[in-house]
């Protein structure tokens, strides 16, 4: 019987260390996941997170079946018209295919393929080749606008009455030296969405003689007819 107790007892000692040194294992274990879990969120929380890039770098993606675009008009007499379609410069001062007057991007209105770029010297230019190109634009084409240095002095009531039936609003007003871009269409039913204007002002002129540079964005839709 002493035996018999000897043995419970150092058997009992045995399971007691056992327990113990699981438990001791189990809380080095627990610790570990704890730390690896708090240092995973700190550098999660260090590191910066990039933010996604959209489409001509607009701030936010354009839904499906529209083309993402981002336009401005000149500075001046210094920096070009910029045009950007479906994350594709079509016009601008690096890619050397802007000049003075009004800058013209045509694009086609289903696939968001360039058709064709060109500017018209408005100030010591003629209106007849502008006249001609519009009047050749075909139903359905993306028609993107913008302004350099001046865009309005050999401005005549008929291409001020083609570039109203492409969208815009403004174009019967548009002055020396103002700013203006727009994003209209050939065959388009209502006025665009998508003009801005700035009148050329000494009161409110950024530059010395020029008003300050026009953006804008968006999205249009894609034509599917």
């Amino acid at each position: 019987m002493a035996n018999a107790s000897l043995y419970l007892c150092v058997f009992s000692g045995i399971l007691k260390l056992a327990v113990l040194i699981f438990a001791f294992f189990l809380v080095i274990f627990l610790a570990f996941q704890l730390l690896e879990i708090n240092m995973d969120f700190k550098l999660g929380s260090l590191m910066p997170t990039k933010p996604p890039r959209y489409k001509c770098g607009l701030s936010k993606s354009c839904p499906a079946g529209h083309f993402a675009f981002k336009m401005a008009s000149g500075a001046a007499t210094v920096v070009g018209p910029r045009m950007c379609l479906n994350d594709k410069i079509l016009m601008s001062s690096v890619k050397n295919n802007v000049g003075r007057g009004i800058n013209i991007a045509l694009v086609n209105g289903r696939t968001g393929e360039v058709i064709k770029t060109d500017s018209f010297d408005m100030w010591a230019g003629d209106v007849a080749p502008l006249i001609k190109f519009v009047k050749e634009i075909e139903d359905g084409t993306i028609v993107m606008m913008a302004s350099f240095d001046d865009a309005s002095t050999k401005l005549n009531d008929e291409a001020r009455h083609l570039i109203s039936d492409l969208g815009s609003s403004v174009i019967g007003t548009l002055g020396f030296r103002d700013n203006w871009i727009l994003l209209g269409g050939k065959g388009i039913k209502t006025k665009s969405p998508f003009e801005q204007h700035i009148k050329n002002s000494a009161d409110t002129n950024k530059f010395d003689g020029w008003p300050e540079v026009l953006e804008m964005e968006g999205c249009v839709p894609q034509r599917h007819d």
